[in-house]
């Protein structure tokens, strides 16, 4: 991969990045709002059942009282006959009721909507005398039907809720029970709560509210006629019913739901519960009015949350990205090493080829060296052999002819002795030439295990006459006889035929010539040791002595190969090879060679 070609996927991933990031942030956001938003909504529907059923149970505590004094036989009888003493007595009692039940005031009027009795029959702004046949719960009654009206009272200015039951009379509505209650105790513990709610009237107009400069103001502004009407009626007892001011910026889930925004002023920031900003609004009829409670509950930090964790999702985004690089990089990198791996291991396996090709071609030109080598012994017993064979073969020439003339003369008792010494003769002959064969062939390297005291008998049988020659009779010392190291039989040879030649040529003008061969085991090893009285190895010589081509013969004498080939042979077996100067005088060369089972062995 080009560096130009790097750079450019790198400015792509970036690209990709960006606007991943950019994307993760706007779903993290609307994912957060949404989810935010159905926390909200969840939470406000929960709100909506807790604040209608507190409602529901503060209006329920009265719901029986007017029906209850429909019931009372002196309210019936003070409506059907009159009388000033039924009067104070229906005032009294209504008195003693509207105290124990703590609503505002009680009442009853006649068929025509004037106040006949009253619990504030004493009181200086009492109720007795009013005519309040305009109000809505009145004709309500009146049709047989529970009255319900939310309304300013037009004598005090207070609001409340009039509760209101038909006073029937053989099944004619003769008056009307009228209870009037002050929900004010429900608003002060909407106040503590953590969303504000309020209720509407079927005018749209806010009668109750946790906020109370909520209170008589209106969720939708309200056309001129509709305020005329308001106020000719005394509903709301003249108020100027303002606008609430919220504003809606659009429904949510299926819309049922909408976010709403309020601003309000910072006076109103006392309460316990935010009162101006954006909300989430939710609103459901309440039974059996035409009242609609609202819930407002507010976002406080729910954009900002959002927001936060659209940031988090880019900051996400850009963390896998950068890890997404980071990982393609590392990819790149993996594969350009895996590149020059294989590079590498190419060359590797392209110089291992070469080198077992240099080996085996080595290891063939030391087996031909070895083999040369055998040969040169050879060829150097070239005279020894013949002489050898040609003794036997003049002997061979003329006991054949005296057996020829023996058996033509009738003595074929002599005849037959001249035979049998034939016999014996080209049966030595003929182990000589077998050992010659075997010595003188290509050895197969592999090792298995070998007679060391077989090997070194060969051994010496090629060097019989050279040993003759210079009367040495070498000393032979085996222990145990039956020694075998893991070798080849052949190469072995080779090496006992280079040490003990080597020998020999050592102790050439010496007076006593003296050559030792002793063989011993040594832990898993075999030792094999051909000593002589020459002059020895010096230390120069002795630190070249394996060197190829090195050689202390004169000129003609060798090549300076033999000790050469021997070690390496003996490293091929995992052996070795080594020479040591005797205090006393001669040279001590030491073979070791892994040892085998003389059970083993196999005749070379």
């Amino acid at each position: 991969m080009t560096q130009r070609h790097a750079q450019r996927s790198l400015a792509l991933m970036l690209t990709v990045i960006l606007a991943a990031a950019l994307t993760l942030s706007f779903i993290g956001f609307k994912v957060s709002e949404g989810t935010s938003l159905a926390y909200l909504a969840d939470r406000g529907r929960q709100r909506l059942d807790l604040y209608e059923t507190s409602l529901e149970r503060e209006i329920d505590k009265y719901a029986f009282f007017p029906a209850t004094l429909g019931l009372e036989r002196d309210v019936v009888d003070l409506l059907v006959n009159g009388g000033e003493d039924q009067r104070r007595r229906i005032n009294r009692y209504l008195s003693e009721l509207n105290k124990r039940a703590g609503s505002l005031s009680i009442y009853v009027l006649d068929s025509r909507g004037h106040v006949i009795a009253a619990s504030n029959w004493d009181q200086p702004d009492s109720f007795i005398g009013e005519d309040l046949s305009y109000r809505p719960y009145f004709h309500d009654a009146m049709a047989k039907r529970t009255g319900r009206f939310f309304g300013i009272g037009t004598t005090r200015g207070q609001p409340g809720y009039y509760l209101a039951s038909p006073i029937l009379v053989d099944e004619h509505a003769m008056g009307v029970a009228v209870v009037k209650v002050s929900l004010e105790q429900l608003e002060t513990s909407w106040s503590t709560v953590e969303a504000p709610v309020l209720v509407t009237d079927e005018n749209g107009v806010v009668i109750l509210a946790s906020v109370p400069s909520w209170k008589f103001t209106t969720l939708t502004p309200l056309s001129e006629e509709r305020r005329r009407d308001l106020a000719q009626s005394l509903h709301y007892n003249a108020r100027p019913l303002p606008p609430l001011g919220l504003k809606s910026l659009g429904v949510v889930g299926f819309g049922a739901d909408e976010i709403v925004q309020l601003v309000r002023p910072e006076a109103e920031a006392s309460q316990a519960f935010p009162v101006s900003g954006l909300f989430l609004s939710q609103s459901a009829p309440l039974r059996g009015t035409d009242w609609r409670l609202t819930v407002l509950s507010p976002f406080g930090d729910l954009r900002t949350m959002a927001w936060l964790n659209a940031a988090l999702a880019a900051a996400g985004g850009v963390i896998l990205g950068v890890a997404m690089i980071a990982l393609y990089q590392l990819r790149v990198r993996t594969w350009e090493r895996l590149r020059a791996r294989e590079a590498l291991q190419r060359a590797h396996d392209e110089l291992e080829r070469k080198v077992e090709e240099r080996t085996r071609t080595l290891k063939e030109a030391q087996d031909e060296l070895v083999h040369a080598g055998k040969l040169a012994v050879i060829g150097q017993m070239s005279a020894g052999l013949a002489h050898e064979l040609n003794q036997p073969l003049a002997a061979l020439h003329t006991l054949s002819d005296n057996a020829v003339k023996f058996m033509q003369r009738g003595l074929p008792g002599e005849a037959e002795s001249n035979l049998k010494l034939i016999s014996e003769l080209v049966t030595h002959m003929g182990t000589l030439t077998s050992q010659l064969k075997s010595f003188a062939r290509k050895s197969t390297g592999m090792p298995r295990p070998v007679d060391v005291r077989r090997s070194m008998e060969n051994a010496l049988f090629f060097l019989d006459r050279r040993l003759s020659q210079r009367s040495i009779r070498p000393e032979i010392d085996v222990e145990p006889d039956d020694l075998a190291v893991l070798a080849d039989a052949n190469r072995l040879e080779q090496i006992l035929v280079n040490l003990l030649a080597n020998a020999i040529d050592a102790v050439e003008g010496v007076e006593e010539p003296r050559l030792h061969l002793s063989v011993r085991r040594d832990g898993a090893r075999v030792r094999i040791e051909v000593r002589d009285n020459g002059p020895g190895l010096s230390q120069s010589v002795r630190s070249r002595l394996f060197e190829p081509f090195f050689t202390t013969k004169d000129s003609g004498g060798g090549l300076g190969l033999g000790l050469a080939i021997s070690a390496g042979i003996a490293r091929d077996f995992g052996g070795s090879l080594s020479a040591l100067d005797i205090d006393d005088g001669g040279a001590l060369f030491v073979l070791e060679l892994p040892s085998a089972l003389a059970s083993e062995t196999i005749d070379a």
